[in-house]
């Protein structure tokens, strides 16, 4: 039998594309870097936290995975045209932007500052926007298409607790822009999708800011109560889905979210 279509590991292959994951430090961001570093492809790790970009970029290339650390702050434009200029510089290219740094301070909106507010809406949504557009200037100028991945949550489709409404408020208009911006880049070859996780055992959601009122341990088990399979999600769940939007195996796919939340938005 002649099989003509290619093999799954020519699908997944990633050897010679370059990726950004911005908040690819720690957390659901490294679970992706891991997995699209080992399928090849040189991986920016982008964080804010550049002592911990470094550790992860460090480990991965002493395990012979090519990776290199940068500070960028999502929401300052000049920063996200300096983090995608020195990518080209490095790797001469880029192919894959995953779009998962962000933030989730929880707090009611009664207590809630105007600052506080523009704090998540300029990380979440502001530098989903400066970076997609700065990637997808060089990926229509290359001519080989690309691929970019915003990492939204199921927030986008459904609040899951008093406290986060500037957060699902990002969240939102991050699921909003995906959509339009897929119907804008198909013509130059460039997808772009998004993932939604739910809960998800990450150092930022042990540790997430409260305000007055709110107790973030008390709403992660109500949540944890209601997702089906009954267990926290690992970053790696989702980087499983991260490498399937940004391989080949996804070629017929844009303008989708992909959920991930064991079955929470189920119940």
């Amino acid at each position: 039998m002649t099989i003509s279509s290619p093999s799954i590991a020519d699908l997944v292959d990633l050897t010679g594309r370059t990726a950004i994951v911005t908040g690819g430090a720690m957390g659901i961001g490294r679970g992706i870097v891991e997995r699209l570093a080992e399928a090849g492809a040189s991986v920016v790790v982008a964080d804010a936290d550049l002592e911990a970009a470094d550790a992860t970029a460090k480990e991965l290339t002493e395990h012979g995975r090519s990776a290199l650390a940068m500070y960028v702050d999502v929401g300052d434009a000049d920063e996200v045209h300096r983090l995608v200029a020195d990518t080209i510089g490095w790797r001469g290219r880029v192919d894959i932007l995953v779009n998962n740094a962000g933030i989730f301070p929880s707090m009611p909106v009664l207590d809630m500052t105007p600052d506080d507010f523009d704090r998540v809406i300029r990380t979440n949504l502001r530098g989903v926007y400066l970076c997609s557009r700065e990637a997808a200037l060089r990926m229509r100028d290359q001519d080989a298409g690309g691929r970019i991945i915003n990492v939204t949550s199921i927030d986008a489709l459904h609040p899951s607790a008093v406290g986060l409404a500037h957060y699902d408020a990002s969240k939102h208009g991050v699921w909003g822009f995906t959509k339009n911006l897929a119907l804008e880049l198909a013509p130059h070859g460039i997808w772009v999708n998004a993932i939604a996780p739910g809960a998800i055992a990450t150092p930022g959601a042990t540790t997430m800011q409260a305000g007055a009122g709110i107790d973030p341990q008390a709403i992660l088990e109500a949540f944890l109560a209601q997702v089906p399979m009954g267990r926290m999600g690992a970053p790696d769940d989702v980087a499983r889905a991260a490498l399937f939007l940004a391989s080949d195996l996804a070629s017929y796919v844009t303008g989708t979210q992909i959920v991930v939340d064991g079955g929470r938005l189920l119940a």
